[in-house]
């Protein structure tokens, strides 16, 4: 073709090159087939590490793993509070009390009478699995692919290597499977321990399992199947029902029967993936999940693009036709009883820098986004309340923004058993509440996290039973209520309460130089330098001499599992929306040192009286009450300063509605609705094809080859001389 083209004149070559490049908009990067679809496209930064629901525990596995697995429960998508519901179970559990004695307890049974928990679970019939290589048979009903010989094995590249695929009906027995996988020690489960302190007989199953298991296989282990094990922890009953028994009351495992750890499994994708040299190929379960929920994995590529798909076999599910009263007013339940899933395919690409993500945002190639630094500026503004609104162009280019405060606390701790700043001294207590007023956190938010935050008033962040707002949420020592708001303290009445403590103007009256402590920093490069500089300044207000001794995150860990630090700054996202899960990071026997998750090591007996009264109460007023008073206690010993809660922010185009912030469910990708067609006259509108280069291309290669006509015209008329 190229050759055929060398006698034709050179516009007419341009011209017809123009015309193969297609309609626009041309810098697309998507191919033409895919204009007008129903798919939802987005971006991921950082490629999961674990798909297989008994290992994974991260934001950016969920985002996948949870359109594909589907545990008994889920949390409503629009209703708040959180609220459980039920996913593939037919009801919420049945729960059942039983004595020492194995005799059953009323429901408002003392905790203490309680020996054992059991949960009834039944899950609705008729659910069938994705179509997957693991339940593929042949006519005499054998599974072709469980015993593939070792020349079959090695033309393995890709599970698409194994072309038949078949489905069955999920049953009771594959989520009791799963929670024998939990405490499968190969497996690695990060919630194995906790899990092994509530489920009966969890540790002596694990016993059982390494003893019977066949030793690894050149580094790797072989399929064993854990149907064989018998565990009294969970059990079948039939077809479509299983139990859980719990040592005594655990009324937060509710909320783990909404994770994907707790997620079904089938037998037959361990004995697929179990097989010799799979493991090498990456044939495994995280790599190739295998569900029952309104999406599969079509295509697993982390290094450029990760593709779900519509589960052919999905057992179906309705939008929900009840919400919040601003919900209607939205529009968020115009989709009341519709079948879900809406949209057909999701396609997530890979993209490790801000700036292409945000660019791409902008020209409609993503359908959502968040709000980098870099691009805070160029989206948000403040309004003269300090609200966050979209600037004009956002706006002009009909892009929404959705805020919410996360089920997440960032605190400034102190080591309760430093001898300095610890303990449970009047002196040691005015140095802690005296520093709680001088760090103020709403300018932190301010210049280093965008204005996305909300100074905490207490452990219980919004969205959480517990949590208070207005004037009878804040917190008393460090805020006062004015104008309807909170407004911290001024710094004279931190520097009155140091002064109390022993320290006037921040000096130790022992040497009379200023009080020196010591600040743990895990913050490293330009960033954290300008953090480590603020900290620095709050405590000068005091007069304070802050030496800030800065490692990296595993040395940071470590002098907090030894109890060695003084002062510093973490973090904690809830992992369901219970107060126990924050109360119980200030638990006394929960303290770090002893290998919990206290990181301030702080004990009070009465707040752990409270706190082991209160984790086992069902929500209500006397549930509340109970944890007001604790909330009082935490703010008059001030082991944390209660630091900030984070907020999000997220950003989508007009042809994508259902989006409402979920801070507990995971799997809201099915709830996702979207206009193909608004979207595709949007990215031509956006995207105008920009001719003057080729144009400007044109002439320049006319111009230049004009002087090589004008010889060659020459040569001819010398020739015919």
């Amino acid at each position: 073709m190229l050759r055929a083209c060398r006698s034709w004149p050179l516009p007419i070559v341009l011209v017809l090159l123009l015309g193969a490049c297609g309609q626009p908009p041309w810098n697309n990067p998507y191919p033409a087939s895919q204009s007008g679809e129903n798919i939802l496209y987005g971006a991921f930064t950082e490629r999961p590490k674990h798909l297989d629901p008994v290992r994974s525990y991260s934001a950016n596995e969920y985002a996948f793993i949870a359109q594909i697995y589907e545990p008994p429960l889920q949390y409503h998508f629009l209703k708040r509070p959180y609220e459980l519901v039920p996913l593939t179970a037919q009801a919420l559990p049945e729960v059942r009390y039983l004595d020492a004695k194995g005799e059953p307890l009323p429901a408002d049974a003392d905790p203490e009478r309680i020996a054992i928990s059991e949960y009834l679970i039944e899950i609705a019939p008729g659910i069938q699995y994705q179509p997957h290589p693991a339940f593929a048979q042949d006519a005499a009903g054998a599974y072709r692919y469980h015993q593939l010989d070792a020349k079959a094995l090695a033309r393995l590249k890709t599970l698409d290597d194994l072309p038949e695929t078949g489905t069955r009906e999920l049953i009771a027995e594959d989520y009791v499977y799963q929670i024998k996988r939990l405490a499968t020690p190969w497996l690695h489960s990060p919630i194995a321990g906790l899990m092994g302190e509530h489920i009966l007989g969890f540790q002596a199953l694990r016993e059982r399992i390494e003893a019977a298991a066949p030793e690894p296989v050149n580094g790797a282990r072989l399929f064993f199947d854990l149907r064989q094990v018998a565990f009294e922890g969970a059990e079948v009953i039939d077809r479509y029902r299983y139990r859980v028994r719990l040592e005594g009351r655990y009324p937060q495992f509710l909320y783990w029967l909404a994770m994907p750890f707790f997620a079904p499994m089938p037998w037959e994708a361990e004995a697929l993936y179990g097989q010799p040299g799979m493991r090498q190929r990456n044939l495994t379960l995280d790599w190739y999940p295998v569900g029952t929920g309104p999406f599969m994995l079509s295509e697993n590529n982390p290094n450029l693009r990760m593709v779900l798909e519509r589960n052919p076999n999905f057992h179906g599910e309705r939008y929900p036709s009840e919400g919040m009263p601003e919900d209607h007013a939205a529009g968020r339940l115009a989709d009341a009883g519709k079948p879900l899933p809406f949209i057909d395919q999701a396609i997530y690409s890979l993209e490790g820098e801000s700036i292409p993500y945000w660019n791409k945002f902008l020209q409609g190639f993503y359908d959502s986004s968040g709000v980098s630094s870099d691009a805070f500026d160029q989206a948000i503004q403040f309004d003269t309340g300090g609200e966050a609104e979209l600037t004009d162009e956002m706006r002009a280019q009909g892009i929404t923004l959705v805020t919410a405060v996360q089920t997440t606390i960032w605190y400034m701790g102190f080591n309760m058993l430093d001898p300095l700043l610890g303990g449970d001294s009047e002196s040691a207590r005015l140095l802690r509440q005296a520093i709680s007023i001088a760090v103020d956190f709403e300018e932190y938010i301010s210049i280093f996290a965008n204005g996305r935050g909300v100074e905490g008033q207490g452990p219980i962040p919004p969205g959480i039973f517990g949590h208070r707002e207005g004037e009878a949420g804040i917190n008393p020592v460090v805020f006062d209520w004015r104008d309807g708001r909170a407004v911290r303290k001024p710094v004279e009445e931190a520097r009155a309460l140091l002064a109390d403590a022993g320290y006037p103007n921040g000096r130790d009256p022992h040497t009379g130089r200023p009080l020196t402590l010591y600040y743990e920093a895990m913050d490293a490069g330009p960033d954290g330098r300008a953090r480590l500089n603020w900290i620095r300044k709050q405590f000068a207000k005091l007069g304070i001499e802050l030496v800030v001794r800065a490692t990296d995150y595993n040395r940071f860990q470590e002098k907090m599992r030894e109890g060695t630090g003084q002062v510093f700054m973490w973090g904690w996202n809830a992992d369901y929306p219970d107060p126990e899960n924050l109360f119980f990071l200030l638990y006394g026997p929960n303290r770090k040192v002893d290998g919990g998750e206290n990181a301030a090591n702080y004990r009070n007996p009465a707040f752990d009286a409270l706190f082991e009264r209160m984790k086992n109460m069902d929500d209500g007023p006397e549930r509340q009450a109970v944890i007001d008073e604790m909330t009082a206690i935490l703010r008059h010993d001030a082991p944390w300063s209660f630091g900030f809660y984070p907020k999000s922010f997220s950003l989508h185009h007009q042809w994508l509605d259902n989006v409402q912030p979920n801070l507990m469910a995971n799997n809201t990708l099915k709830y996702r609705r979207l206009d193909p067609a608004l979207r595709e006259e949007l990215r031509e509108r956006w995207n105008p094809p920009v001719l003057w280069p080729l144009g400007a291309l044109l002439l320049v290669l006319v111009v230049g080859a004009v002087p090589a006509l004008i010889v060659a015209r020459r040569r001819e008329r010398g020739r015919a001389l």
